[in-house]
């Protein structure tokens, strides 16, 4: 039985090193002989030949997480277990800002950099500074969860792979808002590290980056009671969940069913089949481009002759989400 090594060797399973490993890791005091043994067994459990050392990691990390209910502690392990901490290295200026802002498409062969130009000549420029700023030991003050969520849709990818670790993104955060300000971007860095305050997805999403909208929500007015009001209006909320806000808007000057439309000599529909066209916007234009459910809140005016089927509405949504 052999499994395979980050760097593509082929080696004989040794179940001692996996223990001595585990041993090496700083894991809560209640749990560490427990732990261990109960880790151990389970990853032999999932060895077969030719796995490789990095899913026997990440099945090790899961093993431990399934036992939060048992206790919150297990949680923590999470990240001890991460291939994160062995395969994203440290070097955030020296090497991952440069990997990140000569990223290419792999499928177009243009440069898509993932950090903007300004906020990169500022990170080259103080990269010694920043650095040694830089704390690793506090990636391992998330849990699972929390681990999961940032990997999922906050840290950075290159060709589909993370190449951020946390603090490398709060350090990203903070230059983008603070730029030259190197200061306050390391006021800043520490003081989300350390978890006394945390900025809103927007800001985690596209500070540093080319497109540094970093609003979370926004209120939008029908522009008119009109086919190209509403289509104005629907055009505007796509742009903005496309780029991670939140949206609301105000639907009280669009008339109810059976309104006379002068146009055409026709009636309306009323407000639920355009509502249907905002739902289905906002489900088709997600947030950052798969990081984030869309959202689109609609108000409008209660003694609206509408309300009984928006009440309605929203319940065959919910059903259908």
């Amino acid at each position: 039985m052999y499994v395979v090594k980050r760097d593509g060797r082929q080696e004989t399973v040794h179940f001692d090193k996996i223990t001595a490993r585990l041993k090496k890791l700083p894991m809560a005091l209640a749990l560490t002989t427990l732990t261990q043994s109960w880790c151990l067994r389970r990853s032999g459990a999932g060895v077969y030949k030719g796995v490789t050392t990095s899913q026997l990691d990440e099945l090790a990390a899961e093993t431990a997480a399934a036992m939060t209910a048992n206790h919150p502690d297990y949680a923590s392990l999470r990240l001890l277990f991460q291939t994160c901490t062995r395969t994203l290295r440290n070097h955030f200026l020296r090497r991952k800002i440069k990997i990140m802002y000569n990223h290419f498409n792999d499928k177009s062969g243009l440069k898509a950099a993932l950090i903007a130009d300004d906020v990169y000549e500022i990170i080259i420029k103080n990269s010694a500074r920043l650095d040694s700023e830089i704390i690793y030991d506090r990636d391992f003050d998330y849990d699972y969860f929390g681990f999961k969520t940032l990997e999922r849709s906050y840290l950075l990818k290159v060709q589909g792979k993370v190449v951020e670790r946390p603090q490398h993104m709060l350090m990203r955060v903070a230059v983008g808002i603070h730029e030259v300000d190197i200061d306050s971007a390391i006021k800043t860095y520490h003081l989300m590290s350390q978890r006394w305050f945390t900025h809103a997805s927007p800001t985690l999403f596209n500070a540093g980056t080319p497109r540094p909208q970093l609003s979370s929500c926004f209120l939008v007015c029908m522009k008119d009671d009109s086919i190209e009001g509403i289509y104005d209006t629907l055009k505007e909320c796509a742009v903005i969940s496309k780029s991670a806000g939140g949206i609301g808007v105000s639907a009280h000057n669009i008339r109810a069913t059976g309104s006379y439309i002068r146009g055409t000599n026709g009636t309306s529909n009323g407000i639920v089949p355009m509502l249907r066209v905002f739902n289905d916007t906002a489900r088709y234009v997600d947030q950052g481009g798969g990081k984030r459910k869309g959202v689109i809140f609609s108000g409008f005016c209660v003694v609206l002759p509408d309300n009984k089927e928006v009440a309605e509405l929203f319940n065959s949504i919910i059903d259908e989400n």
